[in-house]
């Protein structure tokens, strides 16, 4: 294996913490801390965002052992980067850093070409991809729901895909495949975060020996305190993006069923600002002639998230795709409180039925509504799960899963890690 200095990792995002709060530039950001904190291997930083100016795309306004790169044209369809100076910018980078490892969390801002920028610019360089959602797989904004509709999707193919974007000829979705598994054939190793997203990505193509199954890091606090004492009302917990596919309107219709029980109330924390408007102005009228049931505390600062869960009875999943490897469950987890989720993909993996939470049918209002009227009536039944709820792994255990793959893959030692045996034990 190679010296301690030598180990260096660029961890990509394709945005920053700093900026944005989703789910894959903080899962980047927690595994760059948490591998630096580590005693053999360095990491550095390069997020997405800001104006494009004059000049170098690619600075250093955050921090030594942090880069920004400002993206320009880009094309959301075949995610190809367009902006001229990236490719000369991204290889002075790899030159000055030169890492051992280059590790993309998403191929987004950068554009799959950056697979083959980074290949010809060190030889003996290895690249990791981490997948979130199904965008390669899918142009609805890799969601995997049918357009309109929003029906559940359970596969692409030319026909399907066609029929959802009728504006865009079989022929532009067969080459947009081809080109983008013509890049991802540059990629050393995937990560999954799901044992679900791993499946399909390997349905739709990708070599099952190069798929791994790793859970996201995740901030987490260094000591967990003991829940407060139950309140006398049974307290409901949403957290997250108010959108469809989020499930809001499944859930303010289980509270319009509830709404006769005062026992029960329903705290929404998040916010919508990132919607269509004529969702929003939608959502806001339902929000105003909601009972008094459902309290909306609006966004929050990830840093209160469990302070914020440890208040809550429950917390609420009901998304009405099939998601990934969500973050709000391994929060929930974290902090001893069950989860109530939809039947399907990444959530349904996650929480196991009746150890971690329960589950309910996909869009069932009704159906969520009485799982929550039932919980609240029977204590005992949550108090229960405490003994069987899997605690989520660290940080530190996460990278540590990397690294031994980083150094795999350095040592070309057979890598490949069987997807029911990848993912850490729940």
């Amino acid at each position: 294996m190679t010296s301690d200095a030598q180990n260096l990792v660029l961890v990509a995002a394709h945005s920053h913490p700093e900026l944005t709060k989703g789910g894959a530039e903080i899962a980047a950001w927690q595994l760059h801390r948490a591998i630096a904190a580590g005693r053999h291997w360095n990491s550095c930083f390069l997020g997405c965002g800001g104006v494009k100016r004059p000049g170098p795309s690619i600075g250093q306004p955050m921090g030594p052992d942090q880069y920004l790169y400002t993206p320009g044209d880009f094309d959301w369809f075949t995610f190809m980067n367009r902006n001229e100076r990236f490719p000369e910018d991204f290889t002075a980078l790899l030159h000055r850093l030169r890492p051992r490892i280059v590790h993309f969390h998403h191929y987004a801002q950068f554009g799959v070409e950056a697979f083959a920028i980074a290949r010809r610019t060190l030889a003996d360089l290895r690249i990791v991809l981490t997948l979130h959602e199904f965008q390669a797989i899918c142009n609805h904004f890799g969601q995997m729901v049918t357009r309109p509709e929003r029906g559940l999707c359970t596969a692409a193919s030319l026909v399907a895909c066609h029929r959802c974007f009728p504006e865009r000829s079989t022929v532009d979705l067969f080459l947009r495949e081809h080109w983008l598994k013509s890049f991802m054939g540059l990629v050393d190793a995937f990560v999954a975060p799901s044992r679900f997203l791993a499946e399909r990505y390997i349905e739709w193509g990708l070599p099952r020996e190069r798929m791994h199954v790793i859970a996201n890091a995740t901030a987490a606090p260094a000591e967990i305190p003991p829940r407060p004492r139950r309140s006398k009302r049974f307290q409901v917990g949403f957290f997250g993006q108010m959108s469809p596919l989020k499930g809001i309107g499944v859930l303010l219709d289980a509270a319009e069923d509830l709404i006769e029980d005062p026992a029960i109330t329903i705290n929404i924390h998040g916010d919508d600002r990132n919607q269509p408007e004529a969702f929003r102005e939608e959502l806001a009228a339902r929000l105003a002639r909601a009972g008094t049931n459902v309290r909306l505390h609006g966004p929050y600062d990830n840093a209160r998230v469990d302070a914020l869960m440890r208040g809550m009875d429950v917390v609420v999943m009901p998304s009405v795709w099939w998601e990934n490897a969500p973050v709000v469950i391994e929060e929930a987890l974290r902090n001893r409180v069950p989860v109530l989720c939809s039947d399907i993909g990444g959530m349904a993996e996650a929480v196991r039925e009746g150890l971690d939470g329960f589950h309910f049918s996909t869009g069932s209002a009704s159906e969520l509504a009485a799982l929550i009227r039932e919980l609240a009536a029977d204590p005992q039944r949550l108090a229960a799960l405490g003994q069987s709820m899997r605690m989520p792994p660290t940080s530190a255990q996460i990278a540590a899963s990397h690294v031994a793959l980083y150094e795999a893959l350095i040592d070309d030692a057979p890598a490949a890690i069987p997807i029911s045996r990848a993912r850490r034990a729940r």
